[in-house]
Formats: C-alpha cells, sequence, structure tokens
C-alpha cells in the first residue's frame, strides 16, 4: 500500500480523496494555487504545497510542478482526481516514468481508451453496440460524404473531447462545413488535437453509463448503472442510480460485454463507460472515461462500495475483495444533484463570497462539498460548489428527500441553481422516468413560471 498520496487536483473531489486515505492509512499532500491557499483540501491534508498562480495551466495543469511536489513530500504516488489531468494518458506515463504510483490505468490503456475512434474499434471489437459513424475526418468534403453515407442528423465530435466541448449537430448537409470548422477550432483549444469524427445523432436520448471497476489480478465488476439525463449543454445536472428504465436482462447483457473488454484490454482501475439509449430501448457505446466520476456517490449509496477506496487499493496492486464479479444488486436508489455557482437565469458562472453556508442534513442525505462560509469562490476553475446526494428504499422517496434537502441548503452572497434543481424534480417527465437528454432544454424554452 502506498505511504503517501499527492492529490493533483483541488475542491470537493481533493477531499473525497484525503478521506478514502485516511480510511487506508495514507498521509496526504494537497496541492493549491495561490486562489487556494486557504481551501478546505489544504487545511485537511496532511502536508500542502502551491504550485502556481490561480490561472489552471499555471498549477493545476503545471506538470512540472506536480511532479516536483510529489518529489520534495516524498509521495509514492499521485491521484489525478477528475477533470484537469486525470485523463491524460500523457500525465499517466510521465507519472511512471518517475517511478511513482498513478492512481488510475496504465497510460497505454488510458491512451487505448481515452481516444474516442479507437475507444469505438475496441468497443465493437468485444461486442459493446455502437451508433454507426465515421473514422478520422480528413476535412470538411469527408464530413460531408461521411455524414451523408451514416444519414442525418449527426453529430460531429472531437477525439480526444469530453465536458461537451466540440460537439455539433447537423441535421443538413448544408449545415457541415460550418460545423466542422467551428468544432474543429474549438476542439484544438480545449485539447490541442482537431481531430474530429461523426456518429448519428440520436434525437431524444437517455443517458446511462455502466460503473466498473478492475484489479490488477484479473478481476472486474460492474456495479450497476447511472442514469445521467438531465443535462444542459451536454453538462450533467442530476444523477441516479439506478436507471429507472433498466432492465435485468439488459443490464446483465452489457454487464458482461463491458467486462470482457476491460479484461482483454488490461483495465485496471475505475472506469465508465457511457451509453445513449434510443426510444426502442436500445443502448449504444458513446465513451470510456477512465477516471473517478463526478457522480460516483450514487453508485457508493447504491452499492455500499467505496469506489476512491476500492481505487487506491487496485492500483497498490492489491486484490480486491468484492465478491461476485457479476451484476450487482442494488440497495434502494440514489439521487445526486450538481449545485453550481452560477446565474439561474444566464447560467453564467457567478464566482464571489459566500456569506452564508448550511448544508442539508438527516436520513439518507449526503453532502460532498469543499466550500465553507466565507470562503471566496475564484472565477478560474469550475463553479461546482457541492454535490447533494439523496438515497432511500424508492426513488419516489429518494425524490422526496432530495427535495426536502433542497429547501433546506443556504448558500448566501452569490447566485446558484438550487432552484432549478427544485423545477427539475417537480417534472413529471421527472417523475415518470421518461426525461430525456433534451428535457432540460425543453424546460427552459418554457421560461420561469411565474411566482
Amino acid at each position: 500500500m502506498f505511504k503517501k498520496v499527492l492529490i493533483a487536483n483541488r475542491g470537493e473531489i481533493a477531499i473525497r480523496v484525503i478521506r478514502a486515505c485516511r480510511e487506508l492509512g495514507i498521509a496526504t499532500v494537497a496541492v493549491h494555487s495561490e486562489a487556494d491557499a486557504g481551501s478546505l483540501h489544504v487545511r485537511f491534508a496532511d502536508e500542502a504545497v502551491c504550485i502556481g498562480p490561480p490561472q489552471p495551466l499555471a498549477s493545476y495543469l503545471n506538470v512540472p510542478a506536480l511532479i516536483s511536489a510529489a518529489e520534495i513530500t516524498a509521495a509514492d504516488a499521485i491521484h489525478p482526481g477528475y477533470g484537469f489531468l486525470s485523463e491524460s494518458s500523457e500525465f499517466a506515463r510521465i507519472v511512471e516514468s518517475c517511478r511513482l504510483g498513478f492512481i488510475g490505468p496504465r497510460s497505454d490503456v488510458m491512451a487505448l481508451w481515452g481516444d474516442k475512434i479507437r475507444a469505438r474499434e475496441t468497443a465493437r471489437k468485444y461486442g459493446l453496440p455502437l451508433l454507426p459513424g465515421s473514422e478520422a475526418l480528413r476535412d470538411a468534403e469527408h464530413a460531408e460524404a461521411e455524414a451523408g453515407r451514416v444519414g442525418y442528423p449527426v453529430m460531429i465530435k472531437a477525439r480526444g473531447g469530453g465536458g461537451g466541448r466540440g460537439m455539433r449537430i447537423v441535421r443538413g448537409e448544408g449545415e457541415v462545413r460550418r460545423a466542422f470548422e467551428s468544432a474543429t477550432a474549438e476542439a484544438m483549444n480545449a485539447f490541442k488535437n482537431p481531430e474530429l469524427y461523426l456518429e448519428r445523432f440520436i434525437e431524444k436520448p437517455k443517458h446511462i453509463e455502466f460503473q466498473a471497476l478492475a484489479d490488477m489480478h484479473g478481476q472486474v465488476w460492474t456495479l450497476g448503472e447511472r442514469e445521467c439525463s438531465l443535462q444542459r449543454r451536454n453538462q450533467k445536472l442530476v444523477e441516479e442510480a439506478p436507471s429507472p428504465v433498466m432492465t435485468d436482462e439488459l443490464r446483465a447483457s452489457i454487464g458482461d460485454s463491458i467486462r470482457h473488454a476491460l479484461r482483454e484490454t488490461g483495465y485496471t482501475s475505475l472506469g465508465t463507460l457511457e451509453f445513449l439509449r434510443d426510444t426502442n430501448g436500445e443502448l449504444y457505446f458513446m465513451e470510456m472515461n477512465a477516471r473517478v466520476q463526478v457522480e460516483h456517490p450514487v453508485t457508493e449509496m447504491t452499492t455500499g462500495v467505496d469506489l476512491v477506496v476500492e481505487q487506491i487499493r487496485a492500483a497498490a496492486g492489491e486484490k480486491l475483495e468484492l465478491g461476485d464479479t457479476r451484476p450487482w444488486r442494488f440497495r434502494g436508489h440514489a439521487i445526486e444533484c450538481r449545485i453550481l455557482a452560477e446565474d439561474p437565469v444566464t447560467f453564467a458562472p457567478w464566482p464571489g463570497q459566500i456569506t452564508e453556508y448550511h448544508p442539508p442534513g438527516g436520513m439518507g442525505i449526503r453532502v460532498d462539498s469543499g466550500v465553507f462560509g466565507g470562503w471566496r469562490v475564484p472565477s478560474e476553475y469550475d463553479s461546482l460548489l457541492a454535490k447533494l446526494i439523496a438515497h432511500a428504499p424508492t426513488r419516489e422517496q429518494a425524490i422526496r428527500r432530495m427535495r426536502h434537502a433542497l429547501d433546506e441548503f443556504i448558500i448566501g452572497g452569490i447566485r446558484t441553481n438550487i432552484d432549478l434543481h427544485k423545477r427539475l424534480l417537480e417534472l413529471p417527465e421527472m417523475m415518470n422516468g421518461t426525461h430525456t437528454t433534451r428535457t432540460v432544454e425543453q424546460l427552459m424554452a418554457r421560461g420561469r413560471p411565474e411566482r
């Protein structure tokens, strides 16, 4: 087992990793920018190192600074959290070359699954269902030809992308060139990789993802699925486990294919395989996220497995003892709402000082957060303030608990999306489980109801 772990991240995920390390008796090192000097993850870690000014490129994305911080504190492993460098196979390779443990998959396996086109090829090889799509697009003319072959509408996507960036919906031939050019520019700016591909676009899909976990001893588990259909601009807002539309038969079938694919490719860590579900109930593989997900708590609450602890154990080479590797049986239902610092109308980020902070509590309520009263939300980073999770024996009870928890959540001094979550949980589509990735967009188009 590792003796000291450096956490190459900030905010609530850094605190989550600190707590997991404490469970295992591992010392922790927090890194921080100048803007985060007073943050909770800095206060909670055993040691802390300032790695640069507020801008991410000069701090949390500064690989030499991160490696130096690990060396001067004698850390023997690095946990990347999510975001920042968590899916950079090059960062993982550098960590490995410095003889440090990387708490994630091997760099070569991460490169395989992180490349969207190679991931599609791998998924097809091991029996995962795919939407019709293309290889890498050479230019706009090639994109037009491939879109015609696949059939409109199509989605143009960044080969190295994520988080909704570098994606464009194209409904006809006349839209291809402009979409190709704008997606290329965005992909280059966001990922330093301008390559694109396309696949058939599903108009009103559900977004369903499967949590996987593997160790270095050939064991692979799928711990059920999460539904993440309530999204805005391809950014998830609400997640739940299990999905209200998943059948035991489909869960078992997809789980078998996932375990086979991960075992054959040598995957040894946490990972999430994302799918779209069409109106006929068919699932199609989209991509693999080779890291811990923001929404991992809903799986933890419904399986009883501490995913971050097991991720660390797997990276240290331990043989995990989770029992049967067949599909997991859920314990009740869990829902997560992402609480963001943003304007509730324009959705623009809303940095500033938190003057009052009162998180909810009670039976079945969990709050993962890195903020406190008096803390100033910086403008340089993601607007996520907290993750609010409600767990109950049934889905209806979990929704009810979440509503009460949102009513109790007080964050003063800045604007948040708490009221939006209240509206989402009142929607008939959410109550009956028919919500899709278009539901939030349709709600916004209807406008804000009068109070």
